[in-house]
């Protein structure tokens, strides 16, 4: 008997689902969804974004078991669990990439680091305490001000040749080292590498804080695909003492905390039709 699930991921950038189903250990992956939220209400998306998936897969919602929420879902009205966002993330980032014992989740407003074991569970996490400059809202703001577009910017990092980096932890600082960048002709490459290494500075010492200093640890969130940020995670990996972790990526991980919850709520659905709590629907 298989078990169907949907894990929705409300973030402060972005809302995303995605449809599994669960058979014998077996995992399918069925549809998926990503939404910006960009000033629109971001319960109202996970509903679209649900509705999105259910029909991409061509399955009714009454077929589908669990609805499990993360993130900021616990507001989401139609969800039948949630989870803590370290967790669903750390799950998510396994499945993703088996190797994969620590996470580096970079998103609009904030950076974490987590440890976990090889099935997903959290053994140890820190967040960012530091204000917004080392955010993913903070780089699109300076990637608007120098007229960058989104999908620009990981590029033009990768050509920088002698980055400038940006000292100032604070958002409003950082904003004006930046201005005064520009008005000294610093390229637009240079600006922004500096600005991957200052943040990729910060993201390293949170894993060094939670002894992530070896194997292999995924990028997940809102900048897990920026190709700059990814080199220069590594980059400050490979230049601090006792760090020997390696950084990577995967085309999916900004939908890890998504995929999680949909494999710990169909976890948990299994254990309560176990217990006798509820019934499988026929």
């Amino acid at each position: 008997m298989s078990t169907i699930t949907a894990g929705i991921d409300v973030g402060t950038g972005a809302v995303k689902a995605v449809l599994m189903r669960v058979q014998d250990g077996n995992t399918e992956w069925l549809a998926r969804s990503l939404l910006r939220i960009r000033q629109r209400d971001p319960i109202e998306l996970a509903r679209t974004c649900f509705g999105q998936v259910l029909e991409d897969a061509g399955i009714p919602e009454k077929e589908v078991n669990y609805v499990a929420t993360t993130g900021e879902g616990e507001s989401v009205t139609f969800h039948t669990g949630h989870f803590y966002s370290m967790t669903t993330h750390a799950r998510g980032a396994v499945y993703l990439d088996p190797q994969a014992r620590a996470v580096i989740d970079v998103g609009a407003l904030h950076g974490r680091a987590i440890l976990m074991d090889e099935r997903g569970k959290v053994l140890k996490y820190k967040m960012t305490s530091q204000c917004a400059s080392g955010s993913g809202q903070f780089l699109e703001n300076i990637a608007r001000y120098l007229g960058i577009a989104q999908d620009e910017i990981g590029s033009l990092s990768k050509q920088a040749d002698n980055p400038e980096i940006v000292s100032s932890i604070c958002a409003v600082l950082a904003e004006t080292d930046v201005i005064n960048m520009v008005s000294r002709g610093i390229s637009p490459q240079n600006i922004i590498k500096g600005i991957h290494l200052s943040m990729a500075s910060r993201l390293v010492k949170l894993l060094k804080s939670i002894n992530a200093n070896s194997g292999v640890v995924l990028a997940t969130g809102g900048l897990a695909l920026d190709a700059g940020l990814v080199d220069a995670l590594n980059e400050e990996a490979s230049g601090m003492k006792g760090m020997t972790a390696t950084i990577r990526s995967h085309a999916d991980a900004p939908y890890a905390g998504a995929l999680g919850a949909a494999l710990w709520g169909a976890y948990r659905f299994d254990r309560l039709v176990e217990r006798g709590e509820i019934a499988r629907a026929a």
